[in-house]
């Protein structure tokens, strides 16, 4: 579990510096996201938010699937995003 966290601060780093250098909120809201996982696997972890056996660990199914598809659907929402910039400015500089 903490190998879980230490990899979600990882990819909230990632996020937050693409959020710093692309300038869309989505990233950051995303590295948030990330962050609060990461607590909530230390607090995991720690036997704070489960007292007992968290052997089999159910909401995994759904955060994990939640995670991964919204970093996926931020990543080509914003590559499609700039594609379209560049096409825009590409034909803005033909017809000059």
């Amino acid at each position: 579990m903490v190998e879980a966290s230490v990899i979600a601060v990882l990819v909230a780093t990632v996020l937050l510096m693409l959020w710093r250098w692309l300038g869309s909120r989505r990233w950051l809201v995303l590295a948030l996201v990330w962050l609060v996982y990461a607590i909530y696997e230390v607090l995991m972890a720690k036997r704070v938010l489960c007292s007992g056996e968290c052997n089999i660990r159910v909401d995994l199914l759904l955060l994990y699937p939640l995670l991964l598809g919204d970093t996926l659907w931020v990543a080509v929402s914003e590559a499609r995003r700039a594609l379209k910039r560049r096409r825009e400015i590409s034909q803005d500089g033909a017809r000059h």
